[in-house]
């Protein structure tokens, strides 16, 4: 184990320092600086190396956390990188984007801080790329079989890396002009640097994954087209239908969807021209949806220099401490500060839009709120309490309802499932024989840590289908599996 007494000698999280808020709200640069190796390996040394290590059932791609764990403490970081990549394909992202299910189902966590996971982790890869240890894994011979996959978000990318190991031809097909998904242009630059998505995705270039941007498949190439140039196709297209709010005032000019807001601000971001461009700068921003879509959309408002920006959720504030109602190992409901919310703004709990309200030009000028508390029924609004607040921008972040269904979808003839997502069986394969699922597209909006699990079990699916016998690709889950979260 780390430490054997670790957990005793720090009993405290000690996590990287965020850049001072009016620094980093001119630039676009990622908010943490670099953590001191010693410091991170007294993290590191605070894992208990349990009998039963919960942070295993709280992670869906099975991490070995406390193996690890006590490498970074000892400094083979070779080895500490061979296990994290052993149940891992990417990561540098899961390190950076995903909220550590892991660290709350940590049992350090029952009556300490829990172990500081996520950041050991992504420590560990970014140490493997500085030092140029993150080899090419080309594989040893061809299998003949060819693959398709559509999207190149977390999951089909986790799943191309893996099947082109397995030694077959793989195309990954990308709508936009670069490869990486919301990775690319929906996460802004402060959270993630693309750098570290163009990495990767040379390393995958090297070990034989090709790559097809600015090919939309379902217009540019037919469903049809696919299945008779492939011998499998994985559908790794996401959820991208977002939820809507239909409330009157929905079609006033300056109510957009947080997609239609957050990738045109971070290609401006990394140098392109973005003709119309709706920008934040100068207005009241009214963001409505409180989860990680949200706060992206409260970051990138403050760094175009927004007026002011109010965060609103229908929800009632969360506690500073567990509820009842969850437990430990269950991921909590917690009140959280994300870098952005640090940055400024208000944030009101509780609250519904009953109208959005617009001036005699048809743009939104402001909203019309009331107060719920939760009835026997839902959500009741609480009389007496309406309001109004300025905004200029509203920007909707409510979350998404599943993939889109033109297209792609109605051309190949897959199914659905009762909640519009595209319905599979235990194998990751849709109704269509040779047609695969992974990811949100099939398991619905999820966390990116489930979309790379997924990606490496339906490719695991795939190679075992395609060879006609057992695959010796991991398969991290089943699309049955639930995490221990709520």
């Amino acid at each position: 184990m780390a430490d054997p007494q670790g957990f005793l000698r720090t009993r405290e999280r000690e996590l990287p320092r965020r850049r001072p808020v009016p620094v980093r709200i001119k630039d676009w640069k990622e908010v943490y600086e670099e953590q001191p190796v010693t410091e991170l390996q007294r993290q590191a040394g605070r894992c208990m190396d349990c009998g039963i290590p919960f942070c295993h059932s709280g992670c869906p791609l099975g991490n070995l956390i406390p193996e690890w764990n006590d490498l970074a403490w000892r400094g083979e970081w070779r080895q500490a990188i061979d296990r994290l990549h052993a149940t891992n394909n990417f990561p540098e992202f899961t390190g950076r984007l995903c909220p550590a299910p892991c660290e709350s189902s940590c049992v350090l966590g029952i009556n300490q801080p829990a172990v500081t996971i996520k950041q050991v982790e992504v420590s560990i890869i970014d140490r493997a790329f500085a030092n140029g240890t993150v080899d090419p894994e080309a594989p040893e011979r061809l299998s003949g079989k060819t693959v398709a996959v559509v999207g190149s978000g977390p999951a089909g990318l986790a799943a191309a890396q893996q099947l082109t190991r397995a030694g077959h031809t793989v195309a990954v097909y990308e709508r936009a002009d670069q490869p990486g998904g919301l990775l690319r242009y929906g996460i802004p630059e402060f959270k993630m640097e693309k750098s570290v998505v163009d990495r990767r995705i040379a390393q995958m270039k090297s070990e034989g994954t090709r790559f097809r941007t600015g090919v939309e498949v379902g217009r540019d190439l037919t469903g049809a087209d696919l299945r008779k140039r492939f011998d499998a196709v994985v559908v790794a297209i996401g959820a991208t239908v977002p939820r809507d709010l239909p409330v009157p005032g929905r079609e006033l000019d300056g109510v957009l969807q947080a997609m239609d807001f957050l990738p045109p601000a971070n290609r401006v971001a990394l140098g392109q021209s973005v003709e119309g461009q709706v920008t934040a700068e100068g207005k009241d921003v009214v963001v409505i949806g409180g989860g990680d879509t949200g706060a992206d959309c409260i970051g990138t408002s403050h760094r175009q220099g927004a007026r002011s920006v109010t965060s609103l959720e229908i929800m009632p504030q969360p506690g500073l401490e567990r509820a009842a109602a969850h437990p430990w190992p269950t991921y909590p409901m917690l009140f959280r500060v994300a870098s952005a919310h640090e940055e400024g703004g208000d944030r009101v709990y509780a609250v519904s839009t009953s109208e959005i309200l617009g001036d005699e030009e048809g743009r939104v000028r402001g909203l019309r709120l009331h107060e719920v508390v939760m009835g026997e029924s839902g959500f009741e609004k609480v009389e007496g309490s309406d309001r109004e607040i300025p905004a200029q921008l509203v920007l909707l972040a409510m979350g998404f309802l599943g993939p889109q269904q033109e297209g792609l979808l109605e051309q190949l003839g897959v199914e659905k499932d009762p909640r519009t997502n595209v319905a599979r069986d235990g194998r990751f394969m849709s109704t269509v024989p040779g047609v695969f699922v992974a990811g949100d597209a099939g398991r619905g909006q999820s966390l990116i840590v489930w979309a790379i699990a997924e990606g490496r079990s339906a490719a695991h699916e795939v190679d075992a289908w395609l060879m006609g016998k057992p695959s010796r690709l991991p398969r991290p889950v089943n699309p049955t599996d639930r995490p221990l979260s709520v």
